[in-house]
């Protein structure tokens, strides 16, 4: 009996020194997991109503630009710190230690706003032309979308003509799905950058919809996006086909001409032992 209570609080005591270890770990873990795999953010305004409210969750994947480019149509977080400073997204600072403690923690399980991290649609990527027409309909390269499927019931009424705008390689114009209240790259215009983010800039894509639970989906491309998408790749793998090709003679002479050294050189070594024997 006495046996069985010493391998019980034998086993208990070694629970609570390995505690702390496997507190590290799971910490280091999750850190790992949040730096270069996925991270979820806090909604902290209207901008992207009514796809995401005030209050949402979702999860940022952060190595999906990784293994392709941006396309039109996804919904990405970025850094928009020194040009994209919008008013009520601002955490208000804390003089508590504890208290800021807190909200640093919050931050990275994304309950709570990080104040310089912004969530839009991609509108335009590098090279498109993007512009508002009288009719309220947002056109790129010319093309009118379709936007009923995302955007908040009316904003297209409540577009104003701008445009046409050229976007810039290597940058993106974003714009949010509550066109009314989002203060996106229509009015960052006179912003460094004319209103477009840097690709650079774009931290990841929020790809699903968490929290709440009641809520819960994914966030894929609008379709009508898809033609401008494919089109776009299919001048890039053009554009790719159409570089010219190293020339290959130099190397391929080069080769040829080092190839027969070694057959050379044991046939000089085989003529020197020859000589060498006769002369023995």
């Amino acid at each position: 009996m006495n046996a069985k209570k010493q391998d019980t609080g034998a086993k208990s005591g070694s629970f609570w020194r390995e505690l702390p270890l496997l507190i590290v770990i799971a910490l280091v873990l999750a850190f790992v997991i949040k730096t270069w795999v996925v991270q979820p953010f806090f909604i902290p305004s209207k901008s992207m109503e009514d796809t995401l409210q005030i209050g949402d969750r979702v999860l940022v994947n952060k190595l999906v630009y990784q293994v392709r480019e941006i396309e039109r149509g996804d919904v990405v977080v970025f850094n928009g710190a020194g040009t994209w400073d919008e008013e009520g997204v601002q955490p208000e600072p804390s003089g508590n230690p504890v208290n800021r403690a807190f909200t640093w923690v919050g931050q990275q399980l994304g309950v709570q706003p990080t104040g310089k991290d912004y969530i839009k649609r991609v509108i335009g990527v590098g090279g498109d032309t993007v512009e508002c027409d009288d009719e309220g309909r947002i056109l790129v390269n010319g093309e009118p979308l379709d936007e009923e499927d995302y955007l908040y019931p009316g904003s297209q009424e409540t577009h104003a003509e701008f445009g046409p705008v050229e976007v810039p390689e290597g940058r993106l114009w974003l714009m949010g799905d509550h066109r009314q209240i989002s203060y996106d790259s229509r009015l960052h215009q006179n912003d460094p950058g004319g209103g477009t983010i840097a690709e650079e800039d774009v931290i990841g894509r929020a790809f699903v919809l968490v929290w709440p639970f009641d809520r819960m989906t994914t966030l894929p491309i609008p379709e009508t996006f898809e033609s401008l998408n494919e089109e776009g790749k299919e001048g890039k793998d053009a554009a790719a086909a159409a570089e010219p090709v190293p020339d290959a003679s130099p190397i391929a002479l080069g080769v040829v001409g080092v190839l027969p050294l070694p057959l050379i050189a044991r046939r000089l070594r085989r003529r020197a032992s020859h000589a060498q024997d006769s002369v023995e």
